[in-house]
C-alpha cells in the first residue's frame, strides 16, 4: 500500500483533485489519510485523481479553480480524465485506461470584472540595500548581460544572408560574439497584418541592452525596410540608437555584398570585445518570465520558484515581465488578485478579449492552446495550463503595467506583456521590450534559446532534470521532496547575479538558439462562416468551411491540355535506388516541431560531415520550420501535415528520421498516425526524441545509430531526359513576353516527354497571358489543381493554390508536392535557395544581369526558343549534379511552411 502523500500532490488544501506524482497501474492501492483505495484504472505521471467525492455536475478544482465538471459520480481514487486528456494519452498507447471519459473541460465563459471589489495593493517591499551584478553600461537605457554584435534581417528575404555573414564571424574575437537575427516575417509583396509588431520587436531588438552593435539588413524590394523601422522608431520616441551600428541594403551579388556588409562590422569587433564588465545595479535586470513544454508540476514547482526570484528581483528594483495571452486565459482571477489600479486591470482584461478575438476570426478558441505534450503530461485544458503558468506571478506581487508586445518597458515592477503562447514568438516580444535575461520553465525539457540574451531553464521534477542536465540550469524538483521554496528561491536568486555577471548558461553553453516573430495572420476581422463567437461555444467543424480557405485537397489530376511529345527531350544523368529514380538520393532529418529545428540542422551537419549514412545519400538534410506548435490546428494543421508528409515521402528522399522536442502537438506518435493514414510503413522510418532520448548529445547519438545501422549501396547512374522530372516554374519581376513564351516552352518539353510542371496559383506566370496562351494555346484563366504542398495523381501541367506571395513559403510548397526543382527567372534581385529543393535562378533582364549576374545560374538572351534552350540546359546540368546553384553554394538558403489563411499563433 502507498501513502498519499508519496504519490500525490494536492495544489491547495480546497481542492478535490490531486496531481500524481508517479505513473500508478490499475490495482494500486493508496492510503487516503486511512482509508484503503484500490485504483481502477492506471494513472500516469502528472493526470489527477479525485481525493474527496464529488457529484455527477459538480466542478472538479485545482487552485481553487474549477478546470472540469464530473460526468457521474465520482469517489476517492477515481481517475479525472476528460475527452482531450483520454484521447492523448489513448493516441500514446497507454493500456489501462477507462474506455469513458470522467469529466467534462470547463467551459471558457467570459470573465466579468467586478471592479468594486479589485484589491488596489502595493507592490512587495524593497530592500534596505539593493545589490549589483557585472554588467556592460549602455548610455541608452539599462546595462546588458551580454554584449554581442547583431547581424539583424528585417525580413525573411535578408535571413539566409545574416545567418551567412554571422557564421563567417565565427570565433572572432567581439564580446560575447556575432549573432545573427533571421527570422520569417516581411518577406511578402503585400502590407502584413503584423506590421506594427513586427516593426516594434525589431526596433526593441536594436536597443536592446545586450546589444552591443548591430547592422540591419534589408533588401530593396522589402516592405519591412531599414528605414520603415527607423521612421517607426522616430514616430513612437524610441531614443537615438548609441551603439555602433549600420544600416545596410543589399544592391549587388550575395558575395559581393557578404564582402560589403563584413567590412561595415569589422572595425565593430575590437571596440565590443574591448568593453568590460563594471558593477551596475540589480534594478537593471529585466526578466523574461516564459514557459514552455509544461507539465502538471510547472504550476506546483517550477512556475512558483521563477516568479519568487522575479519577486526578488523587483525587491531589489528591477523587473520581472510576464507574457503569453492566451495562457491566462482561464487564470483572470487569479491574475487580478493584486493590481496596481483599475485602468491596469481593465487593459488586461481588454488585451485577453482582443486575442480571443483575433483568434476567433480565423475559426479557433484559446482551448486550442494545449499542445499534445501538455495535455499527455496533466495539463488537459487551457484552464489547467493558464491557472499553472499563473503561478509566476506571486499572489503578494502586484501587476504594475500591460503593455502590448515588444513595447518598450515603461517601468520597474511586474509587468505583463500580450503574446501568443508560442514560446519562441513570445520570447521575441519580451527581448524586444528590453529584457536581459530570461526564465523558461518547463515539464518536459524544453531547449530552446535566444541568441543574444542568455536563457535560465528551470525543470519542474529532479527525474527530468536528472535526465537532461546538461540542457537544463534550475531543478525545482526538490520542492516536491521536502526542500523549501524560499531555499530554492535564495540559492536560484544567486544563479540568476551569476549568469548575469557573466557565467555562462547551459543554452550559451550548447551553443544553439533561434528566433522567431510574431507571426502574421490572415484575417483582420470576422469573416462569415469562418469566424466564432469568443467564447467557443460556436464550433466550426473543418469539412464546414470552405474549401478555399480551408485550402482543402483537390483531385490532383492535370490541366486538360494536349501537349505533344518532344523529338528529343533533353537528357540528364538520374540517380537509382530502391526500385526508384531521381535526380538526388536525399537522407533527410526532418523536426516535427520549431522547437527541435536548430538541432536538426547541427545533427544533418555533423552527419554530412561525418558521413554517417556511407555512400546511400547525396547529401544530408534538415528542414528546420516554425510550426507543430503553439500555432492553432484545424486546417492549417492539415496544411502542415500535409507538408511534412510530402518531404518524407519525396521521389528525391531516401532515408529519413522524424526528429521530435516532445511536447510539440505534433509528436512523432502523431506522424506514426498520419503515416499509416496514407498508408504508409512507419517502421521505414526513424524516430527521435530530444527529451526522450535525454538530450542533444544522447538523440545524437540515436541518430548516428539508425542511420549507421544501415548497410544500403550507393545509388547507380542511369540516362534519363526531363521527362523525367517534376519542375517548379517561376517569375519574380520584369518578365518579357519573349520569356513568358521561353519558360512555357520549357514546360510544354518536360509535360511533353512525360514530366510535370506545377505553376502557384498566385505566381506571376498564371497571371501573364502570353504564357498561358503559349503553355495551354488559350489565354483563358485556370484554376489550382492540387492543394498547396499536394501531391497529385498523374503528371501534366498543374497549379498549386497558394495563400500568399511569401516565396519561401511557396517554395516550400512545390517541393512538398515533389517538386524536384524550381526554375525560376528573375528580374530585380534574386531569391533564396530552399534548403531541399534546388532553385535555379536566370534572368534575361539586363539590369538584373548587370546587377545580380554573380548570383544567377544562367543568363537567357535571344528568341524564346533560345531562352527556353538556355533554361533546359541548366534544368538538365542542376539535375544531373553537374552543376550546384549559386544560392545553395553561398549559404543563402531557408525553408518555411505555410500557415494558409486560417492558421494563428496561440
Amino acid at each position: 500500500m502507498l501513502r498519499f502523500e508519496d504519490i500525490g500532490v494536492l495544489p491547495e488544501p480546497e481542492d478535490n483533485a490531486a496531481i500524481c506524482s508517479r505513473r500508478l497501474a490499475a490495482g494500486t492501492v493508496v492510503d487516503f489519510d486511512g482509508t484503503a483505495v484500490t485504483l481502477p484504472h492506471t494513472v500516469l505521471e502528472g493526470h489527477r485523481i479525485v481525493v474527496r467525492p464529488v457529484r455527477a455536475g459538480e466542478v472538479i478544482t485545482s487552485w481553487q479553480t474549477p478546470f472540469a465538471r464530473a460526468r457521474r459520480d465520482l469517489v476517492i481514487g477515481d481517475y479525472v480524465c476528460t475527452p482531450t486528456s483520454l484521447a492523448a494519452v489513448t493516441a500514446r498507447g497507454v493500456e489501462g485506461l477507462p474506455t469513458e471519459p470522467s469529466a467534462d473541460n470547463a467551459a471558457l465563459d467570459p470573465y466579468e470584472l467586478d471592479e468594486n471589489a479589485l484589491n488596489l495593493g502595493r507592490q512587495v517591499t524593497s530592500v534596505e540595500q539593493p545589490g549589483t551584478f557585472l554588467g556592460y553600461p549602455r548610455a541608452q537605457g539599462p546595462a546588458g548581460t551580454r554584449n554581442h554584435v547583431v547581424l539583424m534581417a528585417t525580413s525573411s528575404r535578408s535571413s539566409g544572408f545574416v545567418t551567412e555573414l554571422a557564421r563567417r564571424f565565427e570565433g572572432a574575437a567581439a564580446g560575447d560574439g556575432v549573432v545573427p537575427v533571421a527570422h520569417t516575417e516581411g518577406g511578402e509583396s503585400g502590407t502584413p497584418n503584423n506590421l506594427h509588431f513586427l516593426l516594434a520587436t525589431l526596433a526593441g531588438f536594436t536597443l536592446n541592452p545586450n546589444v552591443g552593435a548591430v547592422l540591419v539588413v534589408d533588401t530593396e524590394e522589402d516592405q519591412v525596410s531599414g528605414q520603415a523601422i527607423r521612421d517607426f522608431m522616430a514616430e513612437q520616441g524610441y531614443p537615438d540608437l548609441q551603439v555602433p551600428h549600420a544600416f545596410f541594403t543589399r544592391s549587388a551579388g550575395f558575395e559581393t555584398d557578404l564582402t560589403t556588409a563584413g567590412a561595415l562590422v569589422e572595425p565593430w569587433l575590437p571596440v565590443v570585445d574591448g568593453q568590460q564588465r563594471q558593477e551596475v545595479p540589480l534594478a537593471d535586470l529585466k526578466i523574461a518570465l516564459q514557459c514552455g513544454g509544461s507539465d502538471a508540476f510547472s504550476g506546483i514547482s517550477a512556475n512558483p520558484l521563477a516568479g519568487a526570484v522575479g519577486r526578488e528581483v523587483i525587491r531589489h528594483g528591477g523587473t520581472a515581465v510576464l507574457a503569453e495571452t492566451d495562457e491566462l486565459i482561464g487564470a483572470e482571477r487569479y491574475v487580478l488578485k493584486n493590481v496596481r489600479d483599475l485602468a491596469t486591470a481593465r487593459r488586461f482584461l481588454d488585451t485577453v478579449r482582443s486575442f480571443k478575438d483575433r483568434v476567433g476570426w480565423h475559426g479557433h478558441t484559446a482551448e486550442g492552446n494545449p499542445s499534445g505534450g501538455n495535455v499527455y503530461r496533466g495539463l488537459y485544458n487551457i484552464v489547467l495550463k493558464s491557472i499553472g503558468a499563473a503561478r509566476k506571478l506571486p499572489r503578494e506581487v502586484r501587476l504594475d503595467h500591460v503593455i502590448d508586445y515588444a513595447e518598450p518597458l515603461p517601468g520597474d515592477g511586474y509587468i505583463f506583456m500580450d503574446s501568443p503562447g508560442n514560446d519562441l514568438e513570445s520570447v521575441a516580444g519580451q527581448i524586444g521590450s528590453g529584457c536581459n535575461l530570461i526564465f523558461f520553465t518547463t515539464g518536459n525539457g524544453s531547449i530552446t534559446n535566444f541568441p543574444f540574451v542568455p536563457t535560465l531553464k528551470f525543470v519542474t521534477t529532479t527525474a527530468r532534470f536528472e535526465q537532461l542536465e546538461a540542457e537544463m540550469d534550475v531543478n525545482a524538483g526538490p520542492y516536491l521532496t521536502g526542500t523549501s521554496m524560499d531555499d530554492l528561491t535564495a540559492s536560484t536568486f544567486d544563479l540568476t547575479v551569476r549568469v548575469a555577471s557573466g557565467e555562462r548558461s547551459a543554452g550559451e553553453k550548447a551553443g544553439h538558439s533561434q528566433v522567431s516573430i510574431w507571426r502574421n495572420w490572415r484575417q483582420s476581422g470576422p469573416v462569415e462562416g469562418i469566424s466564432i463567437s469568443t467564447d467557443g461555444r460556436t464550433k466550426r467543424e473543418l469539412t464546414d468551411l470552405p474549401a478555399e480557405d480551408r485550402d482543402a485537397p483537390l483531385d490532383g489530376l492535370p490541366l486538360p491540355v494536349r501537349t505533344p511529345a518532344p523529338a528529343e527531350p533533353t537528357p540528364v544523368k538520374l540517380l537509382a535506388a530502391d526500385g526508384k529514380q531521381a535526380p538526388e538520393q536525399v537522407g533527410l532529418i526532418l523536426p516535427t516541431s520549431l522547437c527541435s529545428g536548430q538541432i536538426s540542422l547541427r545533427i544533418a551537419a555533423q552527419a554530412e560531415l561525418e558521413k554517417w549514412a556511407g555512400d546511400a545519400v547525396s547529401r544530408m538534410v534538415a528542414l528546420p520550420h516554425t510550426e507543430g506548435c503553439g500555432s492553432s490546428g484545424g486546417a492549417s494543421e492539415e496544411t502542415f501535415a500535409r507538408t511534412m508528409l510530402g518531404y518524407l515521402l519525396h521521389p528525391n528522399t531516401r532515408m529519413a528520421l522524424l526528429l521530435e522536442h516532445g511536447c510539440e502537438k505534433t509528436h512523432n506518435d502523431y506522424f506514426r498516425s498520419r503515416l499509416v493514414e496514407a498508408g504508409k510503413d512507419p517502421s521505414r522510418f526513424g524516430w527521435a526524441s530530444i527529451q526522450g532520448d535525454g538530450g542533444l548529445e544522447a538523440v545524437t547519438a540515436r541518430v548516428r545509430d539508425w542511420y549507421a545501422g544501415f548497410d544500403l549501396p550507393a545509388p547507380a547512374e542511369i540516362d534519363g531526359t526531363v521527362g523525367d522530372l517534376t519542375v517548379a516554374l517561376e517569375a519574380r519581376g520584369a518578365l518579357t513576353g519573349e520569356t513568358a513564351e521561353a519558360l512555357a516552352l520549357i514546360g510544354r518539353e518536360i509535360v511533353g516527354a512525360g514530366g510535370s510542371v506545377v505553376l502557384s496559383s498566385r505566381g506571376a506566370l498564371l497571371g501573364h497571358e502570353g504564357f498561358r496562351t503559349a503553355a495551354f494555346g488559350t489565354a483563358d484563366e485556370v484554376g489550382p489543381t492540387i492543394a498547396h504542398g499536394q501531391r497529385f495523381a498523374e503528371p501534366g501541367w498543374h497549379v498549386m493554390r497558394m495563400p500568399g506571395t511569401d516565396w519561401m513559403e511557396t517554395a516550400t510548397g512545390f517541393g512538398a508536392g515533389g517538386v524536384q526543382q524550381i526554375l525560376a527567372h528573375v528580374g530585380g534581385g534574386t531569391l533564396s535557395a530552399q534548403r531541399f529543393v534546388p532553385v535555379v535562378q536566370f534572368s534575361s533582364d539586363p539590369e538584373t544581369v548587370a546587377k545580380y549576374g554573380d548570383d544567377l545560374d544562367a543568363v537567357a538572351a535571344g528568341a524564346a526558343a533560345d531562352q527556353a534552350r538556355t533554361g533546359l540546359d541548366t534544368i538538365a546540368a542542376v539535375a544531373s549534379r553537374r552543376q550546384v546553384p549559386k544560392a545553395v553554394a553561398s549559404g543563402n538558403i531557408g525553408f518555411q511552411i505555410t500557415r494558409g489563411l486560417l492558421g494563428t499563433s496561440m
